[in-house]
């Protein structure tokens, strides 16, 4: 665990900031009282603009922000509200998959798109004093006219696939001491020009020393400049040993999802080819080669789906079966013919599901939540893997919230997608997302064939360079933060204020959670809360003296008043089609300590 351990008494009371403070890579922001909250939702100008970050696939980072403006500049984009903008995309394959989705889902048209690789706009920038051959980055730009980017947006927003702010910072560094290469190199030779010269320099002497930064270099010069920017890139990266360093802690990464667990890896020493330490998962013949990592939890989620699109073809709906989270219902609506939603995962549901497929309606495939967010429920997987069985779909199962120290949910899927992101990061600083394929699965060689011919790495290296610091003590952070929420969810159980606490412990689908539930495993650190007077819900939000943003699996306790956030448009659908009462507050509890935990929730309550 790093820095967060020195934050976690002290949560963060003006709203806009990160959380935790004074992080430039922060994925949450606070919103510490309820109308907080319902301000964000309502975009209000005014307070938008106190905001220091957002959650990233929601708000840009300002990195991300910068670079764009960089683009914007060199490509002389108009500033103007009927001008254009654009986001920033690793590959050209995500470029195009975005352009697929506004066109077609978007019925934006083809000839307002054009992109451009940021080689090319360093070197329409720098003219031809630079060989962008030598520049280490992988970045293309989606330009569009502004007034489209709400459809643009949504590809950036659901498929987690947009560069990361760790990506776009590295770029605006090596921009920025590349340029100052080369301004040093102008100014000495303007200085050599007039060496000798009158203080007292004409006009047109001093116009030459102007124009001096727009003429094109001597050969010898523009040889000078260009080895100048490799020196860099070279010191740079040598220099830096994490850059180098990244492989190896993508296969510990892997390694560490796998189930084996080590917390101390030293990555300057080769890593043994064989898995060393205790694992988790109960799944024989699996190796790190079955697991893929992504640049956002959403990213493992939308690429899962795709990869299934692309190995059976895009004709059938796929199944969002219970309520999963916001952006996943999303991905499977827009992403292909659509879905068909069951708002619980109740038994009821899942007689419905099966008369569905017994009239002989066919599916693509079926997506759960395992326990669900925010209610907690665990779908019944025995049930559902026959289903698949039977009618012949895949079933790919988010570990997110139970994760995999708490729950074993591969044995009985196909795959099992999960945001690093959340606890198995903690720290609220680094976005990334993991997925499993079950070597057992009927469908495995096909997926395997599939993602060996469209699967990209678009974990940027100093991503997972953090993630691999921060997961170190995953196992025993998971444990600790078990115990800290299910003494939270004992003391709001038995409180006159509340209606219900939804919580696998003490939910009705609780036999279903017990069947997954591994050996030395508890019920996770997240819970959510419904008062008996909705005025007190508010009150004890505003009260209580904890992290408040988006986000869960957080090393500190963080609350958010869930519906809010997440269907604030849609409040009474949420609550008819899946039972998410509209004051509900989702509360991830955290590693703080237990006496502390204890006078802060009895604090709010009172």
């Amino acid at each position: 665990m790093s820095d967060s351990t020195s934050y976690l008494l002290h949560p963060p009371s003006e709203p806009g900031g990160t959380i935790p403070p004074d992080t430039d890579h922060s994925v949450s922001v606070s919103l510490p009282l309820w109308k907080h909250n319902v301000w964000y939702e309502m975009g209000i100008p005014e307070f938008l603009a106190t905001f220091q970050t957002g959650y990233p696939r929601f708000l840009l980072n300002k990195y991300v922000k910068q670079l764009i403006e960089y683009v914007a500049t060199v490509e002389h984009l108009n500033h103007s509200e009927d001008g254009e903008t654009a986001l920033l995309f690793p590959t050209m394959s995500v470029v195009n998959q975005c352009i697929e989705f506004v066109t077609t889902y978007g019925k934006l048209p083809a000839e307002t798109l054009r992109v451009v690789d940021l080689k090319d706009v360093v070197a329409h920038d720098f003219g031809d004093l630079l060989d962008t051959k030598a520049l280490n980055f992988s970045i293309y730009a989606l330009i569009f006219r502004k007034a489209d980017f709400p459809v643009v947006k949504q590809f950036w927003q659901h498929s987690g696939d947009g560069i990361s702010s760790r990506r776009a910072e590295d770029a605006l560094r090596i921009l920025s001491d590349i340029r100052d290469r080369v301004n040093k190199r102008l100014v000495e030779r303007s200085i050599s020009h007039f060496k000798g010269k009158s203080r007292y320099s004409s006009k047109s002497d001093l116009q030459a020393l102007n124009n001096c930064f727009q003429t094109d270099l001597k050969a010898d010069e523009k040889k000078n400049l260009e080895s100048d920017a490799a020196l860099y890139l070279e010191e740079r990266y040598a220099r830096n040993m994490e850059a180098s360093l990244a492989p190896a802690a993508k296969r510990v990464l892997r390694r560490r999802i796998l189930g084996t667990l080590k917390d101390e890896v030293d990555l300057t020493k080769d890593i043994p080819e064989t898995a060393v330490g205790e694992t988790l998962r109960d799944v024989e013949g699996l190796t790190e080669n079955d697991v893929y990592l992504f640049p956002a939890g959403m990213s493992a989620i939308y690429n899962a789906h795709r990869t299934i699109r692309l190995t059976f073809g895009n004709i059938l709906k796929s199944v969002c079966f219970g309520w999963t989270y916001v952006d996943t219902m999303k991905v499977l609506e827009k992403f292909g013919p659509g879905s068909y939603f069951y708002g619980f995962n109740d038994e009821k549901r899942l007689d419905e599901l099966e008369a569905l497929l017994e009239s002989g309606e066919r599916v693509l495939c079926l997506f759960c939540e395992f326990p669900s967010n925010p209610l907690l429920n665990a779908p019944n997987l025995d049930r559902i893997r026959k289903l698949s069985e039977k009618y012949d779909f895949p079933v790919v199962v988010d570990e997110t919230v139970g994760n995999f120290v708490n729950v074993e949910v591969l044995p009985m899927v196909d795959i099992v997608v999960s945001s690093l992101t959340k606890v198995f990061s903690g720290d609220s600083n680094v976005l990334s997302g993991s997925m499993v394929l079950n070597p057992h699965s009927r469908y495995y060689s096909k997926f395997k064939k599939t993602l060996d011919e469209n699967y990209e790495d678009n974990l940027f290296d100093l991503d997972a360079l953090t993630l691999e610091r921060n997961s170190r003590d995953f196992e025993y952070r998971a444990k600790v933060i078990n115990r800290n929420a299910e003494m939270i969810a004992d003391l709001l159980h038995e409180h006159p204020k509340v209606k219900r606490v939804h919580y696998p412990k003490y939910n009705p689908s609780g036999p279903n959670f017990e069947a997954r539930r591994t050996a030395n495993g508890g019920y996770g650190g997240l819970l959510s809360v419904v008062f008996k007077n909705p005025d007190d819900a508010i009150k004890f939000y505003d009260t209580l003296k904890v992290a408040k943003g988006p986000s869960l699996g957080t090393n500190f306790t963080l609350a958010s008043p869930y519906a809010v956030l997440a269907h604030f448009n849609e409040l009474d659908w949420a609550e008819q089609a899946g039972g998410i009462d509209p004051h509900l507050v989702r509360i991830s509890v955290g590693m703080e300590p237990e006496d502390h935990l204890l006078k802060v929730f009895e604090e709010a309550l009172s």
